[in-house]
């Protein structure tokens, strides 16, 4: 977490820093940044829509932290699907969770099923 904390110019001490943990009374495990798990979501979602390009929106809410050395499962339903002049269009409802705790990210996302002809 360290290395990503660095990348993404995120210097905020919960992502690496276990005395900065303690000092703030949390978890002596470093915090997984937001970006990152994000990202477990929107590579289910290209996955099975067919690629990065298919997803065309994405809207999040953080409801909790990823710990390193958590599991975490990324699960998604099609709440709705419909046609649009781009083509069909699936709605879903999309979260993050870690396993055998709490939801991390819940959300909504809008994905490409085929192109208009």
């Amino acid at each position: 977490m360290k290395v990503m904390a660095a990348l993404l110019a995120d210097p905020n001490p919960i992502h690496f820093d276990t005395r900065a943990l303690a000092a703030l009374g949390m978890d002596e495990r470093p915090v997984n940044q937001g970006p990152l798990n994000m990202g477990y979501l929107q590579t289910m979602l290209a996955r099975w829509a067919g690629g990065r390009d298919r997803l065309l929106t994405f809207r999040v809410r953080f409801r909790g932290n990823v710990l390193a050395g958590d599991t975490v499962r990324a699960q998604g339903t099609v709440a709705e699907v419909r046609d649009t002049q781009r083509g069909r269009v699936a709605t879903c409802d999309i979260s993050l969770e870690v396993v055998g705790g709490d939801v991390a990210l819940s959300g909504t996302a809008d994905v490409l099923l085929e192109e208009a002809p």
